[in-house]
């Protein structure tokens, strides 16, 4: 039985993290998580140990991990791991330094439990992220998903080429990588996906990642049309691709939601997008499933929501959203439910 011990405890009934703003959670989250980790010694990862999944002899403890744009640089990957993550996504991870994009970028909505954001791939640079990982690789206990986006400096032209200089740098840490061009916060990235583009630009990156026997996976954009989603669902397995991630961040919006018009919206404004989008590539895909790998990420706060991720078709299910509104014991609580129900 997976019980609760004085930290979690704590953390449910105070919720501090929801008492600050978001810009300093997200600056300070690093320290926070690394503080209550060395406090919380006594926790160990003997619950991580549940609904295992193997795949490309990549073995999941569980199949419920960090999302991408939660550890942008690695640095919290033994943190994830004795919370009870089963796989932790880093990054986007960019060739070069670069800075947020300017003026406000992100905010939460408690009320609808939603999450807005307009960050643009902010990041120290490889450098950092090829440091953490290094260093973690003698103590690695789940896999590692390495995602990997364009400076926004870099033309559409010549995209491809900072995917693959980070393929090149990194391979040595990552078990799967993934491609992301489905950030709605960098001006003119979903353009890759234009039929025009997004051939020659998946072709050249996919090749780079089997000269490294590395899988890898796109993540797809919840804003695209049936037609647009089939095309490049289609193009990828083509190409070769070896699944994929849904959903990033939406630009859609409701009169509900305190947001800017800009950016993207994540947790339970996203969930119908997101589940709409994993249903419709499992319907798309059929018996071509196979050894694809399905993951899907958007408004999951509970063993309910990771059930239903489940059975809609997913392999994996990320959280976001959940830990911001919910502290970083919900992969503890979500393990908890899934023993009350099978034990």
């Amino acid at each position: 039985m997976v019980t609760k011990n004085i930290f979690e405890i704590l953390l449910d009934k105070f919720t501090p993290w929801l008492k600050f703003s978001p810009e300093l959670v997200h600056e300070k989250q690093v320290y926070l998580l690394h503080l209550l980790c060395l406090l919380d010694e006594a926790s160990n990862n003997a619950w991580q140990q549940w609904d295992a999944f193997s795949w490309k002899q990549l073995n999941f403890p569980n199949r419920i991990g960090i999302a991408g744009g939660v550890d942008k640089t690695g640095a919290n990957i033994n943190n994830w791991w004795q919370l009870g993550a089963g796989f932790v996504e880093v990054g986007t991870i960019t060739p070069k330094y670069q800075q947020p994009n300017p003026g406000k970028i992100i905010a939460r909505d408690q009320k609808n439990l939603s999450l807005w954001n307009k960050m643009g791939f902010p990041h120290p640079g490889f450098e950092e992220s090829l440091w953490n990982l290094e260093k973690r690789l003698s103590e690695k206990q789940t896999p590692i998903l390495v995602n990997i986006g364009k400076n926004r400096w870099t033309p559409n032209e010549k995209a491809q080429e900072d995917y693959q200089f980070l393929i090149h740098e990194l391979h040595s840490y990552a078990d799967i990588f993934v491609v992301n061009i489905s950030s709605p916060n960098t001006q003119g990235l979903r353009d890759l996906f234009k039929k025009q583009n997004f051939k020659p630009f998946i072709k050249s990156i996919y090749q780079t990642s089997k000269e490294y026997k590395k899988p890898i996976l796109l993540k797809l954009s919840p804003d695209e049309n049936e037609e647009s989603f089939d095309l490049i669902v289609d193009l990828s397995l083509e190409v070769g691709f070896d699944g994929f991630i849904l959903t990033n961040t939406t630009t859609q919006r409701t009169s509900e939601l305190s947001f800017p018009t800009d950016g993207g919206v994540s947790g339970k404004f996203l969930a119908p997008f997101s589940k709409l989008a994993l249903q419709r590539i499992v319907k798309h895909l059929g018996t071509e499933k196979k050894n694809k790998l399905i993951i899907n990420a958007g408004g999951v706060f509970n063993y309910e929501d990771y059930l239903e991720r489940r059975q809609l078709g997913a392999d994996l299910v990320q959280l976001y959203s959940g830990i911001v509104f919910n502290g970083p014991y919900i992969f503890k609580k979500i393990a908890r439910e899934h023993f009350l129900k099978y034990n």
